[in-house]
């Protein structure tokens, strides 16, 4: 075919001054190609340009050669070279013109007419000129100067061409902007693009060599000199300074990478061969595999995509080429990564029945290799059959087995916890593949994976391990036995464990723990009966405590965790197991816990104070000795038993105890303090009481006085009301604490509810008064109703006095 050609240039041929314009255009080229191709062909001196450039200067300035894309889908092809004459602008453009579907004869690539001696500087004669029927190349783009240039731009290549991937794939991509110092640097980027991608993509590339207005361009890929790169700050570029300092960040783009490689090893005889495989367009693997294949090394990204090209077609691999590959993927390499190794693997598989295993076995050895070294939990270990000989698999456990016993027995640490389970159980697929004897390791290795799985997190090789106790039965054994044993001292742990993971207990292992730690989760669902759940997980043990007693430790600890018992449920336990099953399981302190915390109120507290008083004598210390007798004092003074000298006892009780818990001390001064305030008291008690001067055992019968059981006998005895009027005048010289209480009682208790009571009720009152004390006393009532006021110091004495003759 023919191409038209036209001309374009600032040098006027008339008298009407200096401006651009056409000076030639072939027939058929339309009106609306001319209006666009001017915006085009114009060219702009390089800064710092002289006004009047000599020949040397001229042949030094930049070449313009464009390839460009117009609005009606042709494309316009040119080159514009700067003239001499007075002042530094004036141009000449020659183009040609390829309508929308055509290509240049031969199908060459445009880039090929780059300094073809086709090109003119000049004008025709006559302004017309004849149709071109070719653009022959030049010898600018030799094989050897283009391999020259490749290695001297290699810090380059990969970036630039993973942005000419992208670019080709999707066109409205960032425009690539190439800083180069020569133009003629830029138009070969572009020959490197034209051997590399695919002939479509090739051939719709545009491009400039060079521009003084990078952001007005319409082309994907524009050259530019250093100091016109400055205003491409934008997202629309990809800017690459080709004449600065090399790019440090990595590239990801595993065909770009090996494109890259191939050029620096000067191998583009390998493009063609690839294209000629099959795979999509930019696919890394045709590539990659013939890149191998040649012996080219390249890195992690290009191995892995050759393995994942060849396990896709292995039936198209012949015993020579699977032999190469498998020498390239398996050579000694520092940058392998888990990727990698997971290609590999699929090769392997797919090559599995169709090559001997003698090829296969290196890939097979360097999976189990990197699966060691590499600590990948996720890599598929190769089947046995794949690593063939004996003696292959006895080198290659020399080779790996001292580091993989040195991490299976290695702690866990806190930040690996989670994948540390996953790890072991591959450890130990390796070794069993291996045929390694870890019967001196392995009470270690179970040791060290039993705590790993009760401090890990919900793991996510659950299933592995299940597997891993199905296939190997002596790893099972050690495993649950270890996890048995931390049960009992963790068994909230190992029931967190078993809900996530169902470990099997079928075998001949008794396992109480284990067993009891499984059945939790069930017995506490059933109700609120905790003493009930214990029993369920007991009976799940398959131990009597008696028999047993640790069984009892971790049954508890599974009921209750971190809660105390109640007093009721410990006396419950204590009674059902007795006292030598929880000496020996070490939950006696449990009962004397659940004792010395109860409420004050909680009755059951004193009589499980007397029991374990009775039951630990050894074992419980001196404080809590005092403490629990506190417990009991309440217990002997609230039915009875309890010895004369009730304040000077809980006093020295509570010495023992210090620092006693605040309901202990409750408890005890709160049930002397209700007898106390008993009409049928011990009135020497209550003399003593009252002169103790004890501030807490005091303030403990005036809240004991404002209890309801109290206030509500006061509104219903007129003689309970009498006995405490008369209790609570008296003494009024026993102390600073007893002086406050009474004549508070007086006021904020028995006040309100004299003041609520009818007159006949007054008049029992009163009676009562005198048959419990003296007329006096009756008369002091009857003063104290009707005008609140201090009593007289006589009725106190008077009172103190029976009191201490009775």
């Amino acid at each position: 075919m023919s191409l038209a050609q036209l001309h374009y240039t600032s040098a006027s041929a008339g008298e009407d001054g200096v401006g651009a314009r056409f000076t030639a255009v072939g027939g058929g080229i339309p009106t609306p190609v001319l209006t666009e191709a001017e915006q085009l062909l114009g060219y702009e001196p390089p800064a710092g340009a002289p006004y009047h450039p000599t020949a040397a200067e001229l042949r030094s300035f930049p070449e313009t050669f464009s390839f460009s894309a117009l609005s009606d889908g042709s494309h316009l092809l040119s080159r514009t070279v700067a003239l001499g004459g007075s002042g530094a602008g004036h141009f000449h453009a020659h183009a040609v013109h390829l309508p929308a579907g055509t290509r240049l004869p031969g199908d060459a690539l445009p880039i090929t007419a780059w300094r073809s001696p086709s090109w003119a500087s000049t004008t025709p004669d006559g302004g017309t000129q004849d149709r071109l029927s070719a653009l022959p190349a030049s010898a600018a783009f030799g094989q050897e100067a283009l391999n020259d240039f490749a290695v001297s731009r290699s810090p380059w290549l990969a970036t630039v061409f993973a942005d000419l991937r992208r670019v080709s794939e999707k066109p409205s991509s960032a425009q690539i902007v190439l800083v180069e110092r020569q133009s003629a640097d830029v138009a070969r980027w572009i020959a490197l693009a034209g051997a590399v991608l695919p002939p479509e993509d090739a051939q719709r590339l545009t491009f400039t060599t060079y521009t003084r207005r990078p952001a007005h361009s319409p082309h994907q890929v524009i050259g530019v000199l250093p100091d016109d790169a400055h205003e491409l700050t934008g997202p629309g570029f990809r800017v690459h300074e080709c004449a600065g300092r090399a790019p440090e960040d990595p590239v990801d783009d595993a065909w770009a990478e090996t494109v890259a490689r191939i050029w620096r090893s000067r191998a583009p005889e390998l493009f063609r061969a690839a294209a000629a495989l099959p795979g999509e367009p930019f696919a890394a693997g045709p590539l990659a595999f013939t890149a191998l294949h040649a012996g080219i090394a390249l890195g992690p990204n290009g191995r892995a995509s050759a393995a994942d090209w060849a396990a896709a077609r292995p039936y198209a691999l012949d015993e020579q080429q699977v032999h190469r590959l498998t020498i390239a993927l398996t050579a000694p390499a520092d940058d392998r990564t888990a990727a990698e190794s997971a290609s590999v693997a699929r090769l392997l598989a797919a090559l599995e029945g169709r090559a001997p295993a003698t090829a296969t076995a290196p890939l097979a050895a360097l999976l189990v290799t990197e699966a060691v070294r590499r600590s990948d939990t996720v890599l598929a270990l190769p089947p046995r059959s794949a690593l063939a000989e004996p003696a292959a698999v006895k080198q290659l456990a020399e080779d790996v087995g001292p580091d993989l016993l040195a991490e299976l027995t290695s702690e866990a640490t806190e930040s690996t916890l989670a994948e540390t389970i996953g790890r072991q159980v591959q450890l130990l697929r390796i070794a069993r593949l291996l045929d390694m004897d870890l019967t001196d390791q392995l009470p270690s290795v179970a040791r060290h994976m039993a705590r790993t799985l009760l401090a890990a997190p919900a793991p996510d090789s659950g299933h592995a391990l299940l597997d891993l106790l199905d296939e190997q039965f002596d790893v099972r054994t050690a495993l649950l036995g270890e996890l048995d044993q931390l049960a009992l001292t963790a068994p909230s742990a190992a029931e967190e464990l078993l809900t996530r993971v169902a470990l099997p207990f079928t075998g001949a292992q008794a396992l109480p723990h284990l067993r009891m730690c499984a059945e939790a989760p069930r017995a506490k669902e059933q109700g609120s009966d905790r003493i009930m759940a214990l029993h369920t997980v007991l009976r799940a043990a398959g131990f009597s405590p008696f028999a047993e007693p640790l069984v009892l430790r971790t049954a508890v600890g599974l009921i209750w965790g971190d809660a105390t018992l109640t007093a009721g449920e410990a006396r419950l336990l204590l009674g059902e197991s007795g006292s030598d099953s929880h000496r020996t399981a070490g939950t006696w302190s449990l009962l004397v816990a659940a004792a010395l915390s109860a409420p004050s109120d909680d009755a059951e507290a004193a009589e499980l104070a007397h029991d374990l008083l009775r039951c630990f004598p050894q074992e419980i210390d001196a404080r809590g000795r005092g403490a629990l007798q506190l417990l009991e004092f309440a217990r002997d003074v609230r039915s009875g038993e309890s010895a004369p000298g009730w304040p000077d006892r809980a006093k020295a009780l509570r010495a023992r105890a210090e620092p006693v818990e605040p309901t202990v001390l409750e408890h005890a001064y709160g049930t002397l303090a209700h007898r106390l305030l008993a009409p049928e008291r011990p009135e020497a008690e209550l003399y003593a009481f009252v002169h103790s001067d004890d501030p807490d055992l005091i303030a403990a019968y005036g809240r004991a006085a404002r209890h309801d059981t109290v206030l509500a006998r006061l509104r219903a005895e007129p003689a309970y009301v009498a006995d405490c009027f008369t209790v609570w005048t008296s003494h009024p010289h026993a102390g600073r604490a007893w002086s406050e209480t009474r004549a508070t009682l007086l006021e904020e208790v028995l006040r309100p509810v004299v003041r609520d009571l009818s007159g006949s009720e007054i008049t029992a009152v009163e009676k009562a008064a005198e048959r419990t004390g003296s007329s006096r006393t009756a008369e002091a009532f009857r003063t104290w109703r009707r005008r609140p006021g201090t009593l007289g110091r006589r009725l106190g004495s008077r009172l103190a006095a029976r009191v201490r003759r009775s």
